[in-house]
């Protein structure tokens, strides 16, 4: 190698190094500061805009953790749950496990709304998604990580991906599998699950459980008698009556979850399920340390962040999240 060749080697390595460091950590084309120049007020208009609404709405972190999951898991995390019907356009909104469940929706509208004005075509819908889900957890009482940015929006849906979203009703085995389909592992499950330690679930959702389970005449024999017979009164039927997934601590972010499943005081099947399953009951034990259980959840938002992102040309930026440019 001649000398000049070699200088120029090292002020190319130099420049690489530099504008790493600039850029901050990168996954793939996300970037933890991929809006540092283009939208510098991102994260305080998301966090101003999540911590108003919950103030009216106690829940709304709950609700912004789930739009990001039931996002995420359909497509990857391109704000398809995002896109309304119309008369040509059939979106993921319908769909079992969503409709007339889905909360958060305004939220985010609200976000877009201010971020336009700001930051005309820049923000996209599903980072919003994302950092929107991050604050809601964090002003919860749970912990905060650095989200990775950069995502675009689709302009397809997929309703019967939507469809398909894990069920409450799921045995260990079968969410092991549909997260491993995603290319998630177990205790990406175990944690993420975590979740339901705030937010609430409708009666007709975990009912079965309280009569008649999985069609046997008797209620599910994993669940504690007396949380059972409470459970009875306020839902004797299969109703849109809506329940504390978490009876302890129920809008606060904490680890009181996975004691909740230890107790036999797991609200929905896929819930109690973690505990009495051998595959993943060590896990639950572990994660009743809240230390251990927010650093894996950080990690395991970050890793659902990145599922089927669009980026660089692919997608588009929209203007409004409810309708394709």
């Amino acid at each position: 190698m001649m000398k000049g060749d070699s200088q120029r080697l090292r002020l190319l390595l130099t420049f690489s190094t530099v504008t790493a460091f600039l850029l901050g950590p990168v996954h793939g084309q996300l970037s933890t500061s991929f809006y540092s120049t283009s939208c510098p007020s991102v994260f305080t208009t998301v966090r101003s805009a999540v911590s108003n609404a919950l103030k009216s709405d106690p829940r709304a972190g709950a609700k912004l953790v789930r739009l990001f999951f039931h996002d995420c898991f359909v497509q990857g995390c391109d704000a398809s749950l995002l896109l309304d019907d119309t008369s040509s356009f059939k979106g993921e909104q319908t769909a079992g496990p969503n409709a007339n469940s889905l909360g958060g929706l305004d939220v985010v509208d609200t976000i877009k709304a201010s971020l336009e004005r700001a930051c005309p075509r820049t923000v996209s819908c599903a980072d919003i998604i994302a950092i929107a889900a991050r604050d809601g957890v964090a002003l919860a009482g749970g912990p905060t990580w650095n989200v990775e940015l950069g995502r675009r929006d689709s302009t397809t849906a997929s309703l019967s991906q939507a469809n398909n979203l894990p069920s409450p009703a799921f045995t260990a085995s079968q969410l092991i599998s549909a997260f491993q389909a995603k290319g998630m592992n177990t205790n990406d499950l175990v944690a993420l699950s975590g979740a339901h330690t705030f937010g609430k679930a409708r009666c007709r959702m975990f009912q079965s459980r309280l009569f008649n389970f999985q069609n046997t005449g008797a209620p599910d024999p994993s669940m504690d008698v007396t949380f059972r017979n409470s459970l009875r009164n306020t839902c004797p039927t299969a109703s849109d009556t809506e329940v504390n997934l978490d009876q302890g601590t129920p809008v606060t972010f904490d680890s009181q979850y996975y004691k909740n499943l230890q107790n036999k005081r797991g609200l929905l099947a896929s819930d109690q399920t973690l505990q009495t399953s051998s595959q993943t009951s060590g896990l639950v034990n572990t994660f009743t340390s809240q230390s251990a259980f927010f650093n894996q959840f950080t990690t395991s938002m970050i890793k659902l962040g990145r599922l089927g992102v669009l980026t660089g040309t692919r997608g588009q930026i929209r203007t409004q999240c409810g309708k394709i440019n």
